[in-house]
């Protein structure tokens, strides 16, 4: 018999729906592997959206490099992290972002975690 997935509270489950959703977003992510995409993103980030068809919401949310706003918009944590990179942000940074509280404190809940406090 099959489950269904509850939602988790405040939390976008990336799904089929998500993937379609995101594809140009994640597809320009993806692009971030290489160095001169990045670059060229710098350059002209306007361009760049609009070579991928980013739509307004994804386009909203690069601008805002808001990564909460870029998972509503069908981006793939994985694939957002390349983007997060060009900016020198790191998997604590966007944890602390999803978390609403400061890179150090989210560092000291993991610390704490992992200490079983």
């Amino acid at each position: 018999m099959p489950t269904t997935r509850q939602p988790i509270p405040g939390t976008t489950i990336f799904d089929g729906d998500q993937a379609r959703k995101g594809y140009a977003l994640n597809k320009m992510c993806m692009s971030f592997n290489e160095a001169a995409n990045r670059a060229e993103f710098l350059r002209d980030e306007d361009a760049y959206c609009a070579r991928y068809r980013l739509n307004a919401q994804q386009r909203d949310a690069i601008r805002h490099r808001n990564v909460l706003e870029l998972l509503a918009a069908g981006g793939n944590i994985y694939y957002l992290a390349k983007f997060a990179g060009i900016f020198g942000l790191d998997v604590q940074d966007i944890g602390a972002q999803q978390t609403g509280v400061s890179k150090e404190e989210f560092k000291a809940r993991l610390l704490a975690k992992a200490e079983g406090r």
